[in-house]
């Protein structure tokens, strides 16, 4: 059953933070099978305040997704994130857990 990880930036604070963080991130990535299916391209908000950019990651599940979030690896590299940046990152069950 798919989960996703939602990362909306709002704005950058520190470019050098978050050149720290994306030199951090390859770890966690390697040690956690996650699927990246939209990483800061071209977007356009429909309803709301503007962002500077945003990603979505696909887990096999919520449990591998929150193993992710709370791995070593990745708390190494998240304040790097919060110190870079401002935003907000969602946890969302996939459709196909409703399905079941």
């Amino acid at each position: 059953m798919s989960a996703y990880v939602i990362f909306v930036r709002e704005t950058v604070t520190d470019d050098q933070a978050l050149e720290r963080y994306r030199e951090h991130t390859p770890a966690a990535r390697e040690a956690h099978p996650l699927e990246p299916l939209a990483f800061y391209g071209a977007h356009e908000v429909l309803e709301g305040a503007p962002v500077d950019g945003l990603a979505i990651l696909k887990f096999p599940s919520m449990a591998e997704a929150r193993a992710w979030y709370m791995s070593r690896e990745y708390q190494a590299a998240r304040p790097h994130r919060l110190q870079g940046s401002t935003g907000k990152m969602y946890l969302v069950e996939g459709t196909d857990a409703q399905e079941q």
